[in-house]
């Protein structure tokens, strides 16, 4: 009566957008369920024409590494790096404290770089076949990390030393003995499949 709305109509109105908002979600969700059909189907075909004798993709085997997995292989190359060079530097230095203090300086910047090296070499298929990184993209990738951490030793050993004779022996050994166990430490983790995300080629 007046031109009142009562509020029985604004609760209708109320009611029909959340109809129109959940058909549009319903929508949307439709649209996912039959596009993850599809893709669940391709799968089953793939894995059957595998097991029939076809092959899944190129002899290549491209893949791709998980985030998961860089982080972990960057923490355990510190530890273990950071153990070799506590030992050289005390070796070197004969003092405890400055060991302790040259291998903490750079343990956490040096496991971040080499994370986010990780992540970038991921980007690059070369040297990858057969599901694993080859000897060339281990050893290349040994030779690169290397040359920036001897760089960075050197530094910090020069910094916390205060002695260049003292800061050269360290990085000196430090690039012998860890570029060789770097380059062991890439070929074991070339073995491993843990966090290794294949690229499955489609045929049709």
């Amino acid at each position: 009566a007046n031109g009142e709305k009562s509020p029985n109509d604004a609760m209708i109105r109320q009611i029909d957008q959340k109809i129109l908002n959940y058909e549009k979600k319903q929508e949307k969700y439709l649209s996912k369920l039959e596009s993850a059909k599809a893709e669940l189907e391709k799968f089953k075909e793939t894995k059957q024409r595998y097991l029939a004798g076809d092959s899944l993709g190129s002899d290549t085997a491209s893949f791709s590494e998980t985030t998961a997995r860089s982080l972990v292989k960057s923490m355990m190359w510190r530890v273990i790096a950071g153990s070799v060079t506590f030992f050289t530097s005390l070796r070197f230095s004969g003092n405890i404290s400055t060991a302790l203090s040259i291998v903490g300086s750079d343990f956490f910047s040096k496991a971040a770089t080499m994370f986010i090296g990780e992540r970038l070499m991921n980007k690059s298929q070369a040297g990858r076949k057969s599901g694993a990184d080859d000897v060339g993209r281990s050893l290349a990738k040994a030779l690169l990390w290397r040359l920036f951490a001897i760089a960075n030793t050197l530094t910090m050993s020069l910094l916390i030393a205060k002695d260049l004779s003292i800061a050269s022996k360290i990085a000196g050994s430090d690039a012998v003995f860890k570029t060789g166990l770097m380059f062991v430490y890439e070929r074991v983790w070339a073995k491993v499949e843990w966090g290794k995300e294949y690229m499955i080629e489609f045929s049709i």
